[in-house]
């Protein structure tokens, strides 16, 4: 199109982008307005209004044990559907929420059910809002108010038709699908808890409470933040998420930022029809690991203790270590077991396996050696547990001097239980001069529990591998 020609249109585009203050009533839901804080700030700048309910076709995707594979239709302005369902009030139940451009039929949404299924019999909703989420972002954006408020009227007729509790009611959204929960929750007086995984920043990040999931939503916010970096920094192909605390318990795995197992691969880009296939894991990978760490939480709750600190990079120094007395919340499934919960914001770290179940346990290494002829480096241990075993880590690169302590904190994707041999490996700069080894100890510390192995002396020691049993 010609220049010349789009020029005199511009003014017309920019009203239609940034006016506001127009307003749509739904029958049953109410009313949404564009007026600030929904528009015509810095964090959202175009203007648009929520679609309807029947544009957007939110439909409650019902899964129980009953039918763990065939799910029922349920709608919220359809009292019928919920009565002929195999929805119980005698059970609790579970919302999932997809985000952008995502649907609740199929995926990690139904995966997600199957695995509750699995250890609770629930009620588990898949919620379906795709006619509204596969559209421009800035209108999903908007699209999660009416979402979020038919979720809220579906709720309140559970309650007026059944005499269900909305303590029974437990919402889990991913991106826009966290920030629906949100709408929903401000709606629902008493209800549970809300998990929002990798809540979606952008329109959201630094909006006031009534716009993005808030800790006032339900009794207990915890958030998972998987893909915390700036999308304008990354140009639109990270940072999805948000860096904004926003629950009782914030949890940023791995820094929150960039997840191990999301590496570009230099072989993807060489095979055009692998990087087709693959282009959602590479270009949303850190956004969708929060979805999957939650799902796997639930069948491998113990592998994903999570430590107490306001940065990531305290954490990697050791920060919160070991769990205090009253324990360290279970990122996921299970962070409502946590006795250490307020109404304050908390944030967590931990780090986690590239690998799926992505589990990993805390543990605490220290070297310290007393004789004078401590001239080793290039220091290496790998521990034997009576349930598993790790292989060799690198502890101290450097020299081991003389009543030196040598810490270093390791993430195992592995649980050893009792720990039963440590084999210490290393590299002596003057072999001919009589072992030191004899004087040194190595302790190794468990950060679940703060559970203590103290390894002195020698077991047994040839060439530069010293392996200590226990006795």
């Amino acid at each position: 199109m010609d220049v010349q020609m789009v020029r005199p249109l511009l003014p017309v585009l920019l009203f239609a982008c940034f006016v506001s203050g127009r307003e749509v009533c739904y029958d049953k839901i109410g009313c949404f307005s564009d007026d600030k804080p929904w528009s015509g700030t810095v964090e959202r700048l175009i203007s648009r209004l929520p679609w309807s309910p029947e544009e957007i076709g939110v439909r409650f995707l019902l899964r129980t044990r009953e039918n763990p594979v065939d799910f029922q239709v349920v709608l919220a302005f359809n009292e019928s559907t919920l009565v002929s369902s195999n929805f119980k009030e005698s059970r609790k139940s579970r919302f999932v929420i997809h985000g952008f451009m995502s649907d609740g039929e199929a995926g990690w949404v139904t995966d997600m059910c199957a695995a509750i299924l699995s250890v609770e019999d629930v009620n588990c909703f898949c919620v379906d809002w795709s006619n509204g989420a596969h559209t421009f972002y800035s209108q999903a954006a908007n699209n999660v108010r009416v979402v979020g408020a038919v979720i809220a009227y579906f709720i309140e007729a559970l309650v007026n038709t059944t005499g269900y509790s909305p303590s029974n009611v437990y919402l889990i959204g991913h991106s826009l699908g966290a920030q629906a929960a949100g709408q929903a929750g401000r709606r629902t007086p008493g209800l549970s808890r809300i998990t929002g995984l990798s809540p979606a920043g952008p329109y959201f990040q630094g909006t006031p409470p009534e716009v993005r999931l808030s800790i006032t939503d339900a009794k207990l916010v915890d958030v998972i933040h998987t893909d915390a970096s700036s999308i304008i920094y990354n140009l639109g192909f990270k940072g999805y998420g948000t860096s904004q605390v926003l629950g009782n318990l914030d949890f940023f795995p791995n820094g929150g930022k960039k997840m191990p197992g999301c590496e570009l691969s230099i072989s993807i880009i060489f095979h055009p029809d692998e990087l087709l296939h693959e282009a959602e894991d590479l270009f949303a990978c850190d956004h969708l690991r929060s979805y999957k760490y939650f799902t796997e939480s639930i069948t491998h709750s113990e592998g994903f203790i999570a430590f107490l600190d306001n940065s990531y990079e305290n954490f990697e120094m050791g920060a919160g270590f070991p769990c205090p007395l009253i324990g360290c919340p279970l990122m996921g499934y299970y962070a409502d077991e946590y006795i250490g919960i307020t109404s304050k914001h908390q944030m967590f770290y931990l780090n986690t396996a590239a690998e799926p179940p992505y589990t990993s346990w805390r543990y605490k290494i220290i070297l310290k050696w007393r004789s004078l002829l401590s001239l080793f480096q290039d220091s290496q241990v790998s521990i034997h547990g009576k349930q598993c075993d790790t292989t060799q880590d690198q502890i101290y690169g450097g020299y081991i001097l003389e009543n030196n302590k040598y810490v270093k904190y390791m993430d195992m994707d592995v649980f050893l239980g009792e720990i039963d041999t440590v084999i210490f490996t290393f590299q002596a700069n003057m072999p001919e001069l009589p072992s030191p080894l004899d004087s040194g100890c190595i302790f190794i510390q468990l950060g679940q529990n703060g559970k203590l192995y103290k390894s002195c002396g020698i077991s047994s020691l040839e060439g530069n591998v010293l392996t200590n049993r226990r006795e």
